[in-house]
């Protein structure tokens, strides 16, 4: 708690002709401490008060800034009022400067736009016209109470040029009474005076209601953009904070603690309370978080998360919590610069180092990755694989793997179909080999590809995963897959495609109930592939009621039988040729119960494997191998599609 102003030079005489500190004072004392953190964070140059009376209040100020470089003048029309001003400062050791006048008048052009801080404790009492007029012309006390009609004479004249004082940042503290109609001043503000406010504090003292309200520039609010800064560790801990605007309060920290960081059912980047709305992006063990008040541009306060992110990794490599405490002041630096009142301003990562240039502490992994990234490009060496790996025989194995996945309609229709693929590589090659895969002369990555080339007769993927040997720059520029494997066995890429899925099994099924006593089946399998091509290991898992006692099948390929604990008929064929069909006819005997439901009719189960095809059309090219001793290599390429439990028809 900030302690009130010592005023103990102030004598009975003085209290006679100037403005005795009272409840309404206090007040705007309480309001001021209040918003502390708030006034800090705006690390105001230049604060003014109009009618200082006793300099209670600018003293009270300096208190609250602390030690700063800012200008506290005061302005009376009681000369008086002035001397106590100035005499309050020397008291209590903070440098302010009185002047005498009406207002601001004779200081308008100096002062336009260039006042942080704007504090008024108006003479809000009703009286006549005339009274309040012959008030300020005596220059005495009774300027310090008597306001006009409505209390409002001398806050309308201060009012209609609040707007031009203040500066971008700057903030207004008025105090008002019930009688001046606080919410009617906060309207006029609006739609009047180029202003944004709002009540902060009220409280009855005596027979008066007293409030006191906080304004800004409106042309700074409108354009709703961050009105605080977070950094917190994993745990919730506040690690950076910045206020810029006087619309939240620094315990707006504990609601994203509990709402979002103590909530793991979160998902979501973006949460909404009311008006006020939680950005948030983790960066490893850190949430970095903008909070915005009103309708900001969500997709402007991400990318203002992240050009800080980047800017944080060009001062010290890596954002986590340990580099965020080694390097608050940095960081505080850097927000200072980067954002004015909450808007992004300079983000130029070579304009900031040129005059930002603390010097940053990296924590121990960033030094260790890059470390790591030095040693790589001094000797050439890959993280992945050793020097001085050595093979008699140099041989260098592909598979293209696919499994399908397939909902089919009883009708035929194809409800989904998508392709999961895999690159299987296995390398046993020596040295460090440069290896260049090529894959289809026309492959296309996503639907906007295909919008950009119109091509449909190209393989289209959805997207696609590359190991971290893969040289990604290459891939973008003409598909080809560049890289020096890791010794042995990984997986080089896996991929997606949902378009033009080439179906290696076609399943015809027709079901038949009799009555409630028998079940009729005739299911065709068809190959869908060339004749040079076998499927194996085909099988079927065809349903059938749980009612059923017997199922007597009939075939002609491979081998079925009737399985009552899975309720499946089982139809293995080991191999087919493509371009054949094979047919299966059962009949299913049903006996009768006391309470039975309608069949679900599950659907047929299709697992099969075919080598040397690919449903998505995805082929491999080439497999070129370079190493500097020019040795010989043997390359095998294998394509193998396949289902399991994934390929389903219904029926």
């Amino acid at each position: 708690m900030i302690p009130t102003p010592d005023l103990s030079h102030l004598t009975k005489d003085d209290y006679q002709h100037v403005y005795e500190p009272a409840e309404d004072t206090f007040i705007l004392l309480d309001a001021l401490e209040q918003d502390a953190d708030y006034l800090k964070s705006l690390n105001p140059r230049f604060c003014l008060e109009i009618g200082s009376g006793s300099g209670c209040v600018l003293s009270f100020l300096g208190a609250v800034l602390g030690s700063t470089s800012a200008l506290y003048v005061g302005t009376d029309i009681n000369i008086r009022a002035a001397q106590a001003t100035m005499r309050t400062g020397l008291q209590n050791k903070v440098s302010t400067s009185a002047l005498v006048t009406s207002l601001y008048e004779g200081l308008e052009r100096r002062i336009e736009h260039q006042v942080d801080l704007l504090v008024f404790n108006p003479p809000y009492v009703p009286t006549f016209e005339d009274e309040a007029t012959m008030a300020q012309d005596g220059r005495d006390i009774a300027g310090a109470w008597a306001g006009g009609a409505d209390g409002m004479a001398i806050t309308d004249q201060l009012l209609k040029n609040v707007d031009r004082m203040l500066s971008p940042s700057g903030v207004f503290y008025l105090v008002a009474v019930k009688q001046n109609d606080p919410e009617g001043i906060c309207a006029r503000m609006r739609g009047t005076y180029g202003l944004e406010g709002e009540i902060v504090l009220k409280r009855r003292a005596g027979g008066e209601l007293l409030h006191v309200l906080r304004a800004w520039a409106a042309f700074v609010r409108r354009p709703a953009m961050i009105s605080a800064f977070f950094i917190f560790n994993q745990k919730g801990e506040v690690l950076i904070s910045r206020l810029f605007r006087p619309d939240l309060k620094r315990s707006i920290a504990d609601v994203f603690r509990i709402q979002v960081v103590s909530n793991s059912d979160v998902r979501s980047p973006i949460i909404t309370l009311g008006s006020t709305s939680f950005f948030h992006v983790r960066v490893n063990n850190v949430y970095v978080m903008a909070v915005t008040k009103n309708n900001a541009n969500a997709a402007l306060v991400f990318e203002f998360i992240y050009k800080f992110n980047s800017i944080a990794r060009s001062y010290f490599s890596k954002v986590d919590e340990e580099s965020v405490k080694n390097n608050f002041v940095l960081i505080y630096e850097l927000i200072d610069e980067i954002l004015d009142f909450g808007f992004p301003q300079n983000s130029e990562i070579d304009t900031l180092k040129m005059y930002i240039t603390t010097e940053s502490v990296k924590s121990e992994a960033a030094v260790r990755e890059e470390s790591t990234k030095i040693t790589s490009q001094a000797t050439g060496s890959t993280a992945w694989r050793r020097n001085d790996i050595r093979y008699k025989k140099n041989e260098a194995f592909v598979d293209v793997v696919e499994s399908v996945n397939l909902l089919m309609s009883a009708k035929g229709s194809v409800l989904r179909a998508d392709v999961d693929g895999h690159i299987m590589m296995r390398a046993y090659l020596s040295g460090t080999p440069e290896c260049k895969f090529g894959l289809n002369d026309k492959l296309l990555l996503g639907k906007s590809d295909r919008d950009a080339t119109g091509d449909d007769d190209a393989v289209e993927l959805d997207d696609c995963q590359f190991h971290q040997c893969v040289r990604l720059g290459k891939f973008d520029a003409d598909r080809s897959i560049t890289f020096i494997p890791p010794d042995g066995e990984f997986e080089l890429m896996k991929y997606r495609c949902t378009r033009d899925v080439n179906l290696p099994l076609k399943v015809i099924p027709t079901v038949v109930e009799h009555g409630r006593t028998k079940v009729e089946y005739n299911v065709t399998i068809r190959t869908n592939f060339s004749s040079k091509l076998y499927a194996t290991e085909i099988t079927l898992r065809i349903p059938t009621p749980l009612n059923a006692t017997k199922v007597d099948p009939k075939f002609q390929h491979g081998k079925a039988k009737y399985t009552p604990s899975e309720n499946v008929l089982l139809w293995k064929i080991p191999r087919m040729q493509g371009g054949t069909e094979a047919t299966l006819t059962a009949i299913a005997d049903l006996t009768s119960t006391t309470n039975q439901k309608p069949w679900a009719r599950p659907p047929i189960d299709v697992d099969f494997q075919v080598l040397m095809l690919t449903a998505s059309g995805l082929s491999v090219r080439y497999l070129k191998v370079f190493e500097k001793t020019n040795y010989h290599s043997v390359k095998w390429v294998r394509y193998l599609t396949k289902a399991s439990g994934t390929y389903q028809i219904r029926i």
